[in-house]
C-alpha cells in the first residue's frame, strides 16, 4: 500500500505539473457550460420546470456534471498521444504499479474538473445561484467521483484503439445519449412518459437528481440516496476495467 501511494502520488504530480503548465486547459474546460450558464440559463428563469428550487438551482447542478461527463470522456486523448510519443512504452519497462499509473491520472482529472466546477459556481452566483454551501460542496464530490469514473473509462478505451479518430466517435456515440436522457439541461419530469421511463435505465440520471436535491437542501431523500449508491458503484466498476486494461496492456 505505501508504494501504491508514493506511486500515485508520483504519476499525479507529473500530469498536475503539466495541466498546471497549460493554462489554457485549464480554464478552456469551462467555456462550454459558461456559455450555457449564460445565454440559456436566463431563458429559464420563468418557466415551470417541475422541479423543487428556482431555475439556477436545476440548471446549475446538470451543468456541473456536463462539465465532467464530457471533460472526463474525453481524457483519454492523453494516451493516445502518448503512444504516438513512445511515453506509454516508456513506462511499461518502469517497476511503476499499473493501478498507480492509472489513479495518479485520474485524480489529476477529478481535480482539474472540480476547479472548473468552482469558476462555474462562481459566475452561477454572480448571476443569482442561491443554494446551501452543504449543497455545493456536494456537487463538487459528484464532480469528482463522475470524472474519476469516466476518466477510468476513457483511458482504458485509449488503450484499445491506436487513432484519435477512433476514439472521437466512440466517445460522442456515449457521451451524447449520455446527455439527453440525464436531464442535465431540464428535469425528466418535463419528459413525455415513455422517455421519463427510458431515462431511468441511464445511471447519470440519478447522480443529477442527488446534486439538485443538494441544491435545495434536501439532503435525507431517496434521490440523494440513490445518486450515492450509483456513483460508488459506478467508480468502483469504472476503475476497476481501467486497472484491468492497464495491466493486460502493460502501460
Amino acid at each position: 500500500m505505501p508504494a501504491l501511494l508514493s506511486d500515485t502520488a508520483l504519476i499525479f504530480g507529473r500530469y498536475a505539473r503539466q495541466t498546471l503548465r497549460s493554462k489554457f486547459q485549464m480554464l478552456f474546460g469551462v467555456l462550454t457550460p459558461l456559455l450555457y450558464l449564460l445565454f440559456f440559463g436566463p431563458l429559464l428563469s420563468d418557466l415551470p420546470l417541475g422541479s423543487r428550487g428556482d431555475s439556477w438551482q436545476v440548471l446549475v447542478p446538470g451543468l456541473l456534471l456536463q462539465l465532467g461527463l464530457f471533460g472526463a470522456s474525453f481524457s483519454g486523448f492523453a494516451i493516445i498521444v502518448e503512444k504516438q510519443f513512445g511515453v506509454v512504452e516508456r513506462m511499461r519497462v518502469t517497476p511503476v504499479s499499473r493501478l498507480a499509473l492509472l489513479l495518479g491520472r485520474v485524480l489529476r482529472d477529478a481535480l482539474l474538473f472540480v476547479f472548473q466546477s468552482v469558476l462555474l459556481v462562481i459566475a452561477a452566483l454572480a448571476m443569482g445561484l442561491r443554494a446551501p454551501v452543504g449543497g455545493i460542496l456536494i456537487g463538487f464530490v459528484f464532480v469528482a467521483v463522475l470524472s474519476a469514473g469516466l476518466a477510468s473509462l476513457s483511458y482504458a478505451l485509449a488503450m484499445k484503439v491506436s487513432k484519435a479518430h477512433e476514439f472521437g466517435p466512440a466517445v460522442n456515440a456515449i457521451s451524447l445519449p449520455a446527455m439527453l436522457l440525464s436531464g442535465l439541461m431540464l428535469p425528466m419530469a418535463l419528459a413525455p412518459a415513455w422517455l421519463d421511463v427510458l431515462s431511468h435505465f441511464m445511471p447519470f440520471r440519478y447522480l443529477v437528481d442527488a446534486v439538485r436535491a443538494g441544491y435545495v437542501g434536501a439532503y435525507g431523500t431517496t434521490a440523494m440516496l440513490y445518486g450515492v449508491l450509483m456513483a460508488l458503484g459506478f467508480v468502483l466498476v469504472s476503475v476497476t476495467v481501467g486497472t484491468r486494461v492497464f495491466q493486460k496492456a502493460g502501460a
